[in-house]
């Protein structure tokens, strides 16, 4: 790899968050991107709050704000995370790749899942330029283990696989093709992930289609694209999601 990913997907209007706060990426150190999909990095001033929104990935995160003392464990959300900044914004995260948090903690992902947790481990310090604030996290991290688990890299690998392959659609036909039962794959999952392969299938669906909608997209199309039988079951998926239709969505985008 050679620098974090640049896709906005899951980050509800991005382009205004993004008008209003700096968001930057970082790669961990070489031990940790096996388990690391990165670092995000927040900052700005704002004179009026802003609630920004998020769709989230099927990844665990770790979380340092309000000085940085309280890390807060972010399982995987079932639903759309939202979350109003105010004032002067100075915030740091840790995205596991799906499967990746498993190594550094011996419980099953899943009863982290929905959940927000404050952890006593407490890094050094975080209020630090930006290449200290990085080392900080490795530091950190470096601490809780990871502890290699040929388990959580089939869980990274088989998730990676779904959100790069458009054409897997049905839970059944993909453990055929991974040689695994369906039950097999559920409990990996559960144990790994945190929430079921079906669900990561329609999750990175909606990721899409929340990246296609900053530009012009035909949803007819676009749902074909994704796979669903109709326009009409991507409406209801977005819309649950989201909280607003796609076509809403994008006009209020323009």
């Amino acid at each position: 790899m050679q620098g974090p990913r640049r896709d906005t997907r899951g980050i509800v209007a991005a382009r205004e968050l993004f008008a209003r706060v700096r968001f930057r990426r970082h790669l961990p150190c070489a031990e940790l991107r096996p388990y690391l999909e990165h670092y995000w990095l927040i900052d700005g001033v704002l004179d009026e709050p802003y609630t920004s929104h998020v769709v989230p990935h099927p990844s665990v995160n770790i979380v340092f704000e309000h000085g940085y003392n309280h890390p807060e464990l972010a399982g995987v959300g079932l639903g759309l995370f939202s979350r109003t900044l105010r004032g002067r914004v100075r915030v740091a995260g840790v995205q596991f790749r799906p499967g990746g948090f498993r190594p550094f903690r011996a419980e099953p992902v899943s009863q982290w899942t929905g959940r927000h947790v404050r952890l006593h481990e407490v890094p050094s310090s975080l209020v630090l330029d930006e290449d200290d604030r990085v080392a900080a996290l490795d530091r950190f991290l470096l601490t809780m283990g990871p502890v290699a688990d040929p388990q959580a890299t089939l869980a990274m690998d088989l998730v990676q696989r779904i959100r790069d392959d458009r054409e897997i659609r049905r839970v059944a036909d993909f453990a055929r093709e991974a040689g695994v039962s369906v039950r097999t794959m559920q409990r990996l999952f559960a144990d790994y992930v945190g929430v079921s392969p079906k669900w990561v299938i329609l999750r990175y669906r909606i990721h899409e289609a929340l990246e296609r909608a900053e530009s012009e997209v035909q949803w007819a199309r676009l749902a074909a694209d994704l796979g669903y039988s109709d326009q009409a079951h991507l409406v209801r998926d977005f819309t649950q999601t989201v909280g607003v239709s796609p076509t809403a969505y994008a006009r209020a985008l323009s």
